[in-house]
């Protein structure tokens, strides 16, 4: 072979090298960028929603070219479950992420959404927040932090970026402002039904409402420097809060008001192929969507069906879902304090199942409670100065709950015994069960059970194995318990024998939640679960007999309850289910308040995210504020 021959057919490799790959970067480009503009802490309090309070001018221009959706939900009420539900395209109540800054993992083949926009040719970006209930394997993003931009991808690639702003948060409602920045008089607040009209509150809204405004000159940057990039043209824009407000009853609550968010989305003319069905320049749907329909959504844009094992479907793009009938959110362990609720939304009506009634809403969280407004609401209530649509936030709560948006947009008319909406709340309930039993919602289970019963494998993978998750008798378990009557309460005797431990955690509370009742009906059974081989049912048992036993009984269960309360003996888990039963009992508890002190403030093998909730529990009960 002559040397020239030689040179020209390496010239043509190259240049056919060179060719495929500039082919390949074009192809690549050919797929939209597409950039998130995320703000924390927000619902739909802007302008271009209708309300005339606010000050959103960027928002507003953004609106008048784009698509706003006034149904979509974050599926989860806080940060983190909600982020959770983005990043994986599954319910948390699934993999078992559904608690606040928890931490699980994913099934190993199983691929953050990321991952598979990366495999597609995008780069990915996210500026900067994360706060995912799920362990993060491998290279999920090309960049991830402060100084993470789309402005950093090679040539040709297309971009997937997120900008997140936190100066929505809500600590920034109870910080100082700047003077220039204090906008929106307080006198002029419009305030929903369940707040009382204080000062406090007041201010609170307004300062909210000015934290917005900041948000949005933020917005208007990423906007602009889209535009002076030249590539407005190339680019789908979204742009939605991580839920509802920061206000208490809104935040960590999963009303309409903690749910619904802000969801604007442009599609520019090059790609109105992708756009929604329902895309309009200026217009709005009510199409029910959530963060558990993102993922499969960047996917369809890009062209892609998303994994089976995604639980939402894609709203625009190749492989657009027809619409669907029902939005599902949920709401498990808030930081310290451990509740159970899920809901159901149909564009009208909100249905929500309390499965543990006996829990004030308002339970106390440390930092819900630094709030100037959760302290004044909290301090009136128990003064009796506020009317029956303020105080119900104070109070236990009724299994079901249903509210009509059409009628009562605060959501304080509770219609579920209603016999005129008894239809309504029959479908709704039923599309709840068939919702848990279809996604495997292992919140039934007591989150130290997440975690023992999955083993080496991920929660995802128990829950979807009968032998480990009987989802059936556990969520029959559950719902017998949380509903009071004559026969639900017989059924409990029956339960609390089973051979799964879940079960018998169901009927330990089922007691505890009728409360002296209970305890009196089911004394025996609750004194034989003291010593229960399921940690999690002998706190519960102890719990219900150190509130409304008698005095031997509750000594001894205050005695259970310090067996597991502290972090770092126990984990954090069963410590902190452990320290609220403790908080509660009150002054069965004294006789260990030394004890409790002394304890570790933190567990050493929890997730530094959550560390602290032991410690929050630990200065309540021994009244000190480490």
């Amino acid at each position: 072979m002559s040397f020239k021959f030689k040179i020209t057919r390496v010239l043509f490799s190259a240049a056919a090298m060179f060719a495929s790959a500039l082919g390949q970067a074009r192809a690549e480009q050919a797929l939209p960028n597409i950039l998130w503009i995320t703000s924390e802490d927000n619902g739909p309090h802007l302008g271009c929603y209708g309300d005339t309070y606010a000050i959103t001018p960027n928002l507003d221009r953004f609106a008048k070219r784009s698509l706003r959706y006034t149904k979509a939900s974050s599926t989860a009420p806080v940060c983190a479950p909600a982020r959770t539900t983005i990043i994986s395209g599954i319910y948390p109540p699934a993999t078992g992420a559904e608690h606040m800054r928890s931490l699980t993992r994913l099934p190993v083949d199983f691929k953050m959404y990321p991952v598979y926009l990366r495999e597609l040719g995008y780069y990915c970006t996210n500026n900067s927040k994360e706060d995912y209930n799920l362990e993060k394997v491998g290279n999920v993003w090309d960049d991830s932090g402060r100084k993470a931009h789309w402005k950093n991808r090679p040539d040709g690639k297309p971009f997937f970026a997120i900008f997140n702003h936190t100066i929505s948060h809500e600590s920034q409602i109870r910080n100082k402002i700047n003077s220039a920045d204090r906008i929106h008089d307080p006198a002029k607040v419009s305030l929903p039904a369940y707040h009382p009209d204080t000062p406090e509150v007041r201010k609170d809204w307004a300062q909210y409402h000015d934290r917005i405004t900041m948000m949005d000159k933020l917005v208007g940057k990423n906007l602009r420097e889209l535009e002076e990039a030249d590539l407005a043209n190339d680019t789908i824009v979204f742009y939605y809060g991580d839920h509802g407000s920061g206000m208490p009853r809104s935040k960590r609550w999963p009303y309409f008001s903690g749910l619904n968010v802000p969801l604007i989305i442009h599609v520019p003319e090059k790609f109105k192929h992708l756009a929604p069905p329902e895309y309009k320049t200026g217009g709005s749907t009510d199409r029910l969507v959530g963060f558990i329909d993102l993922a499969p959504t960047l996917l369809s844009i890009a062209g892609a069906k998303a994994p089976e094992h995604m639980q939402g479907d894609a709203f625009m793009g190749k492989h657009t879902a027809p619409p669907q009938a029902f939005s599902f959110g949920f709401r498990g362990r808030m930081d310290e304090r451990y509740d159970m609720v899920r809901t159901v939304f149909d564009g009208r009506h909100v249905y929500i199942r309390n499965y543990m009634p006996h829990k004030p809403y308002g339970q106390y969280l440390d930092y819900m409670f630094q709030t100037p407004t959760t302290r004044v609401w909290h301090d009136l209530f128990h003064a009796g100065k506020l009317n029956a649509a303020q105080s119900v936030f104070w109070q236990t709560k009724p299994a079901e709950e249903l509210y009509d948006l059409q009628s009562d947009p605060d959501e304080v008319n509770n219609l579920a015994k209603s016999k005129e909406h008894s239809a309504v709340i029959k479908r709704l309930r039923k599309a709840h069960h068939n919702w848990a039993r279809d996604v495997r919602d292992i919140g039934f289970l007591p989150e130290a059970e997440i975690h023992s019963r999955a083993g080496n494998d991920s929660p995802y993978e128990m829950g979807h194995d009968d032998s480990r998750y009987d989802f059936d008798a556990i969520s029959h378990a559950a719902n017998n318990a949380s509903r009071k009557g004559k026969k639900t309460t017989e059924k409990l005797a029956e339960l609390i024998n089973s051979d799964d431990s879940a079960v018998r955690y169901w009927a330990a509370m089922g007691y505890l939640i009728r409360g002296k009742n209970g305890v009196r009906t089911g004394r025996e059974a609750l004194v034989t679960a003291l010593g229960d081989e399921s940690p999690s049912v002998r706190i519960i048992a102890a719990e219900a007999l150190g509130r409304y036993g008698r005095k031997r009984e509750a000594k001894r269960a205050a005695e259970v309850l310090m067996q597991f309360a502290d972090p770092a003996k126990n984990g954090i888990c069963l410590s902190m289910l452990a320290l609220n039963a403790l908080d509660i009992i009150g002054d069965h508890a004294d006789p260990h308040r030394e004890a409790i002190a002394k304890f570790a403030r933190i567990d050493p093998k929890a997730n530094g995210r959550m560390r602290n909730y032991a410690n929050r529990l630990i200065s309540r009960i021994v009244g000190d504020s480490r």
